[in-house]
């Protein structure tokens, strides 16, 4: 797994300085997916590329440095973990609205001495009430569809800014049924970046949607009349 990390962070051309703490993160991972239900990815090669370098490219096809990052259903902390752990300037918030992957997070940082992690159970329609465009970038790797993502994500958003979102490369009809949406919410799709995950021939893609006006106060909307009526 330490290889096949490192050759892959080179491919990506990022630093391995990260590596150790990535090694960790992976048997807190592992030990607390005995007891609730993290990842369904356990093999050790399989989390160092599905999951950390999956996230990882997204520091080879974005410029995060120094900037205020929040992950939107970040689950068991993807992408947002990795991007801090490998880019220490990014100042992050994970968001959830299950507890329990919150408090498994909060261990993580507590382990591996990240202090300056922001790890809030909520929902992102209810986070953005207080928090509207204050942020730089928002990534989501959640599986929901992109309609629905970005009335969750882009109002956090700071005019500027970036909604960065993973999806898979057969996303293309997905793309035109969120068009309607992202102009709505004041975005724009700046580039499209298909890639494949170093090591393996997955290939995932990148949707990048700049933020180039206010997104209207009323939304988000409630996440009942978000899924029953989507933008």
């Amino acid at each position: 797994m330490e290889q096949l990390l490192r050759d892959g962070l080179a491919a990506l051309g990022l630093p391995e300085d990260g590596v150790p703490s990535l090694l960790r993160y992976a048997e807190l991972l592992l030990e607390k997916n005995k007891v609730m239900n993290l990842t369904a990815i356990t093999e050790p090669a399989d989390i160092a590329a599905l999951h950390f370098l999956d996230s990882a490219a997204l520091l080879s096809l974005a410029d995060l440095r120094g900037k205020a990052v929040a992950d939107v259903g970040t689950g068991a902390g993807f992408p947002g973990m990795p991007l801090r752990i490998l880019e220490p300037s990014i100042r992050l918030t994970l968001l959830d609205s299950l507890n329990k992957r919150i408090d498994f997070l909060r261990e993580v940082c507590g382990d591996l001495g990240l202090t300056d992690v922001a790890c809030v159970h909520a929902r992102a329609e209810e986070f953005a009430a207080g928090h509207r465009e204050s942020f730089d970038a928002v990534t989501s790797r959640a599986v929901a569809g992109l309609p629905l993502l970005a009335e969750l994500c882009l109002p956090l958003v700071k005019e500027g800014g970036y909604f960065l979102s993973m999806k898979s490369v057969d996303s293309d009809a997905e793309l035109r049924s969120a068009a309607h949406a992202i102009q709505v919410l004041g975005g724009t799709v700046e580039k499209v970046s298909d890639y494949t995950i170093p090591g393996t021939d997955v290939r995932h893609r990148l949707v990048c949607i700049k933020k180039v006006q206010k997104t209207p106060q009323k939304y988000p909307r409630a996440f009942a009349k978000i899924k029953k009526n989507p933008l």
